[in-house]
């Protein structure tokens, strides 16, 4: 039994970072959106890094800014170290990334959801689904309130069956000991949907007034820095150094001492805990040949004295936590404020959600985050927009946005989801992109922001921004084809760069191409007639100088985009196409790829295969048609 508490959209459940974007879009689109929380004190909240960006997760900032999300705008408000990562690098790997003041971070989220029209923010457990002729229709919360609505988005991040293990003490709970979610787990499972165990974990928080800096070594912000959304043109927002020290031989002494009573080592650990981000007695296990690891002490905001100690995240007990702080160089007279934990939780298998994250067994349900198997505030975020965005398209009957590979980091993420599955917490690297030098930090709006204003999340004064941007950026490029800058103008310059000295005038796009030459050194010679900011200039002299590779990657995209666009129907049974191995027919049935591209992507599927598959989809095709 319960209550009728109210009809809505769509239903959000859960406002972490991931449910925050996905309310926010739904609610921007134009759909009547509950958000619902087990704690309102909790939006928004960091429970480990307080930190946002970095290789790959940056990119997913941009790109979430550029669609019209949250997350860049918030960070630029309340960030207190910004850095420009890789910068030795060329600009594909380029990656911003903000330390926060997670307070703030979360204040100014949580004020920007509460102002937001047709945006609901109510405290609440949901524990329960309600389905009606086989869809989803609602929650039932703790209290019997019963909210309807047209779709639901499953955000829960690690609080689905959360358990936090530290040494030989175990207890259920969700992150910072908050309240776990438990019935909720049992309804998905009573769907049919199918859920693995994962862990996580976070490090100990030391109070600074303890810590000894003179051992460390500091990490300043950028003098200038840049901002993740292009809608922030400046902030006086003041910046505080993080500090770099490592590991001892003291440090790697007690913790092997110590691995009998290790989670991880002793077998009281079932979930799978993330390769990319290991605890500390993981690291020194499976690195014994190195002799330090690298310890980053981040402050947690400008009104606490509580510091985050990156690096040294662990579930050992709380007596050999304070051991292992101590034995690191600054920390020996370290007070631990909070001791670090793992937590286990529940996961949804991702190979169970269409590439819109509506999963499969249920129309209306959706799931996006850490409950789709991934690690990163940035990775739930990403999915959040997506699956915001898909959830109120579905609200109004509009065919789902599904991002492609060469479009967006958030379309690789997804996509190694959906068709690859995941045996540990994912994390995005920019390895995982093969089109990478197209997805850069630089050109998000460039990718995205039009797809961004058609679906309604970017505002027309900030589109009339950026088509004013791409056409300025354009018609740079080709004033500077006819520029001709002559050898006795650009000697003093090419001769202080160890640059061959020309023997005739040469046009200013031609000398970008020289590795050593900037826009900068045209600029000195002959100004631009446009006002351009440094953004756009910094456009100019990356589309010059990688014109030649950014052409083959296209030609690949092309290539490549045949397949893509070869669709499969829904309903194919795989079990009728003759010739296909059995694997790859038990991996197409479980995946239900939606074209021959997505098909190609799924382990145990192979190229005979696919041409089999191509050529039972032709014939498949002419007799559908033939029949009318």
């Amino acid at each position: 039994m319960g209550y009728d508490a109210g009809q809505y959209d769509v239903i959000v459940v859960g406002a972490g970072h991931a449910g925050c974007e996905a309310a926010l879009a739904s609610a921007r689109m134009g759909c009547e959106t509950l958000l619902l929380t087990i704690n309102l004190d909790m939006v928004a909240f960091m429970p480990c890094n307080p930190s946002i960006g970095g290789p790959a997760k940056g990119h997913v900032v941009r790109e979430i800014d550029a669609l019209g999300g949250e997350m860049g705008r918030n960070i630029d408000k309340t960030f207190i170290q910004m850095r420009m990562l890789n910068t030795g690098k060329g600009p594909a790997v380029h990656a911003l990334r903000a330390q926060a003041d997670k307070f703030q971070y979360q204040h100014f989220m949580k004020k920007t959801i509460e102002e937001t029209d047709r945006l609901t923010l109510r405290q609440g457990m949901a524990e329960e689904l309600v389905i009606e002729d086989g869809a989803c229709v609602g929650v039932v919360s703790k209290t019997g309130a019963v909210y309807r609505a047209k779709a639901v988005v499953i955000t829960t991040g690690t609080y689905l069956r959360g358990k936090v293990i530290m040494g030989e003490l175990m207890y259920e709970s969700g992150p910072n000991n908050q309240q776990p979610s438990v019935k909720l787990s049992t309804s998905l499972k009573e769907l049919g949907l199918e859920l693995v165990r994962f862990k996580t974990g976070t490090p100990p928080r030391v109070h600074g007034d303890t810590i000894d800096f003179s051992k460390t070594e500091i990490q300043p912000g950028d003098e200038k820095p840049k901002f993740f959304s292009y809608d922030t043109e400046s902030s006086d927002n003041e910046q505080l150094p993080c500090w770099l020290t490592y590991t001892s031989e003291e440090t790697h002494r007690i913790i092997n001492a110590n691995l009998h009573r290790a989670p991880m080592f002793s077998g009281k650990i079932e979930g799978t805990g993330p390769r990319y981000c290991p605890s500390i007695e993981d690291k020194i296990v499976r690195f014994a040949d190195k002799p330090k690891h690298q310890i980053f002490l981040e402050p947690e905001g400008k009104n606490t004295s509580e510091y985050y100690v990156q690096g040294l995240s662990t579930s050992m007990p709380e007596d050999v936590q304070l051991d292992i702080l101590r034995s690191v160089p600054g920390l020996e007279k370290a007070e631990m404020m909070r001791t670090g934990y793992a937590i286990e939780y529940d996961a949804v298998v991702p190979t169970q959600l269409w590439p819109s994250l509506e999963t499969k067994v249920v129309p209306g349900l959706f799931t996006a985050g850490q409950i789709n198997g991934t690690s990163g505030y940035e990775e739930a975020a990403g999915q959040g927009v997506m699956a915001g965005i898909n959830a109120a398209r579905k609200v109004q009957n509009l065919e789902p946005v599904i991002i492609g590979r060469e479009q967006g980091y958030i379309g690789v993420l997804i996509d190694d989801l959906v068709t690859k599955g995941t045996s540990e917490p994912y994390r995005l690297l920019t390895s995982r992109a093969e089109y990478r030098l197209l997805l850069r930090h630089d050109n998000a709006d460039l990718r995205l922001t039009p797809l961004g204003y058609e679906i309604g999340l970017i505002p027309e004064a900030r589109h009339e921004r950026f088509l004013r941007k791409k056409a300025l950026v354009e018609q740079e490029i080709e004033r500077l084809k006819t520029v001709k800058i002559k050898p006795e103008e650009i000697e003093p310059i090419l001769t202080g760069l160890g640059s061959t000295l020309l023997q005739f005038a040469t046009d200013g796009l031609t000398l970008i191409r020289r590795p050593e030459v900037t826009y900068a050194h045209i600029e000195s010679l002959n100004p631009s007639p446009f006002e351009l900011t440094e953004e756009m200039k910094e456009q100019v002299e990356i589309q010059i100088k990688y014109a030649g590779y950014i052409e083959k990657q296209l030609v690949q995209v092309e290539r490549l985009g045949k397949m893509e666009k070869k669709r499969i129907p829904e309903d194919i049974d795989y079990s009728l196409v003759y010739g296909i191995a059995n694997e790859a027919k038990q991996r197409l049935s479980q995946i239900r790829p939606l074209s021959l591209g997505q098909a190609s992507r799924i382990s145990g599927v192979t190229p005979a295969d696919l041409s089999i598959l191509l050529v039972y989809l032709e014939h498949y095709n002419r007799v559908t048609a033939a029949r009318g």
